[in-house]
């Protein structure tokens, strides 16, 4: 739960391609129907595409098999939220899983083990970054001089399992540990396992994850060790007599956590698991962490889910912007996580608690207002439903975090200097956190709960091969009829034509952005107008502007690569190579 510090157009051209597009429409005109030639000339462009991207990230991009989350276009510079440099790279979110599954994309699409071995460095790259306590924190070290305060198991220097004292623990939160894990599973299932490192690796996280989990079936949002059971005892969540109104400055880190889908993402990853394994105890682990779904389900009058709760099993604190309430947010993820189980198991059981929690959260949608907030404008745009990320426990009224302005110095951490007070007003609100969310989810959510009551069990699981780094990403290859799939790869045909024509020399895309420098001295984010001088002149700052402060002359760049810009044109190209095939 940390805060996130928030094309160039040319033709490609392919030697031998212009040989090859001429080949394939002049050789089977005679026998194809119109377009077919040309459908053929955008295949080959698209696979040519496709491997020079690829190519060029794995063999110029990467480090040691990782990604950060953006470059700066000639490479100099790489950063992501946690990490920056060229020895390191980021695990969470639009970082190195990210990248290697679009690589596995690539490879099922194709066939071309190009792209599997291509998965197998972000793989091994993984392998390097394990704690030993069996997860991952948001970035690797790669610098053999700088890798001495990191707890790696590669390194050989782990202390009893489970008793690691590191203050660098295992990390859920933001799908770090979940995806690391998901993307080795996969690339070890793509091997045959037969990559004696990486099928090790899977299935210490695995198993570590296991023993982290709490006797009630949670999991913490981070630990370094697994908990001692007579510590936690299994409750059902209530409401506490009273709570602070200012944030109490406490370790949230073992609290449970659905804040981020930390726990949904981590019981989804068992899910999985015992797909690719067969082994019972991860079904177990995932059927127990939805145990944890029903205890955590909170009483009339709010039977909604909060974002995290301490060993009480009560609503608790969390960042200074997380206060004990409802959540209309996460909320959403443990309902459909309860639907996923009911897919995978057949257990009834999973689907009780959702009428009730529907009801509540259908009650609980925000009137509409003639004039909306800066922030409700941006979550819910136009007519669509709102919801409050956070309700104040038995009132239900929505909890709102002032705005404030935040310093962040190099090697002093963040300070809040204003602000960051609960309001019942939606003015003024912090932009950096969705202190409101869209509510429509709630209706997408009733309507598949409906659908499941009237299902055939056979229809319900998944397809055996998923895609993506969260339970909610169908996979792009879908199964479909020579019909359907022959439309769905016309649709695609324009997004293709747009990804090849806005790749440049070097298979990359080039894109507008701001990625800073190594050596950012102050940043500063305004939460009310500022004023800033500088060598006698005055500037302006406006609300939600950052201002930073770098060493030494030369500019921060403007043009960058995104590997989450990467990774979507990847699929792009995937998907309808895949459906060409078919």
């Amino acid at each position: 739960m940390l805060l996130t510090e928030k094309t160039r157009f040319r033709t490609l051209l392919i030697p031998g391609l212009a040989v090859a597009i001429a080949a394939a429409i002049a050789a089977p005109a005679l026998t194809e129907g119109p377009g077919q030639a040309d459908e053929g000339a955008l295949r080959e462009r698209a696979q040519a595409a496709l491997r020079k991207a690829v190519e060029f990230y794995r063999t110029r991009v990467a480090t040691e098999g990782g990604y950060h989350f953006a470059y700066a276009e000639d490479l100099s510079y790489g950063r992501s939220e946690m990490s920056e440099g060229p020895t390191r790279v980021e695990i969470q979110r639009d970082g190195t899983p990210l990248v290697g599954m679009a690589y596995l994309d690539a490879y099922e699409a194709t066939g071309d083990t190009y792209y599997r071995d291509a998965a197998r460095d972000v793989a091994r790259a993984l392998v390097k970054g394990q704690y030993c306590s069996g997860g991952w924190d948001y970035y690797i070290e790669f610098d053999p001089g700088k890798r001495s305060p990191f707890p790696y198991r590669a390194d050989g220097r782990c202390a009893q399992p489970g008793t690691d004292k590191s203050t660098r623990p295992t990390t859920l939160d933001d799908n770090v540990t979940q995806a690391a894990m998901r993307l080795l599973m996969r690339v070890d299932r793509e091997l045959d396992f037969s990559d004696a490192a990486i099928h090790d690796a899977a299935r210490f996280a695995l198993d570590s994850l296991v023993k982290a989990q709490h006797p009630n079936g949670a999991w913490p949002q981070r630990y370094s060790r697994f908990p001692d059971p007579a510590a936690y005892p299994v409750k059902r969540a209530g409401y506490p007599e009273s709570w602070p109104r200012t944030w109490p400055g406490a370790d949230y880190y073992t609290h449970y956590t659905f804040n981020d889908n930390s726990i949904v993402d981590a019981l989804d990853a068992m899910l999985e698991a015992a797909r690719i394994y067969k082994e019972p105890r991860y079904l177990a682990s995932a059927e127990k962490g939805g145990e944890f779904m029903l205890l955590s389900q909170m009483p009339e009058p709010q039977p909604g889910w909060a974002q995290q709760y301490d060993r009480e099993m009560h609503p608790a604190w969390a960042r200074q912007f997380e206060p004990p309430s409802i959540t209309g947010g996460e909320s959403q993820s443990v309902m459909r996580a309860l639907m996923l189980l009911y897919r995978e198991t057949g257990k009834q059981k999973y689907l009780e608690p959702l009428p009730r929690a529907l009801a509540y959260y259908k009650r609980s949608i925000l009137p509409e207002v003639e004039n909306p907030s800066e922030i409700r404008r941006r979550a819910c745009p136009g007519r669509t439903p709102c919801a409050a990320r956070f309700y104040e426990l038995k009132t239900n009224r929505p909890l709102y975090v002032t705005k404030g302005t935040r310093v962040t110095a190099a090697g002093q951490g963040v300070t809040n200097v204003d602000g960051y007070e609960l309001s019942y007003s939606d003015q003024s609100v912090i932009t950096h956190y969705a202190v409101l969310t869209s509510g429509a989810g709630f209706a997408d959510i009733e309507k598949e709960y409906k659908t499941l009551l009237g299902a055939e069990a056979s229809s319900l699981k998944r397809p055996d091969r998923l895609h993506g780094l969260s339970p909610w990403t169908t996979t792009r290859l879908m199964p479909a009829g020579t019909e359907s799939a022959t439309a769905e790869r016309q649709a695609l045909e324009p997004r293709v034509r747009a990804v090849i024509e806005s790749m440049d020399a070097r298979g990359a895309w080039v894109e507008d952005g701001a990625i800073g420098k190594a050596d950012r001295l102050v940043s500063v984010l305004a939460g009310r107008e500022l004023v800033v001088t500088l060598g006698g002149k005055t500037l302006t700052m406006k609300e939600n502007e950052t201002l930073e402060v770098f060493s030494g002359p030369e500019l921060p760049k403007q043009r960058i690569i995104r590997s989450r810009t990467f990774a979507d044109n990847v699929g792009v190209l995937s998907a309808y190579l895949a459906k060409r095939a078919r």
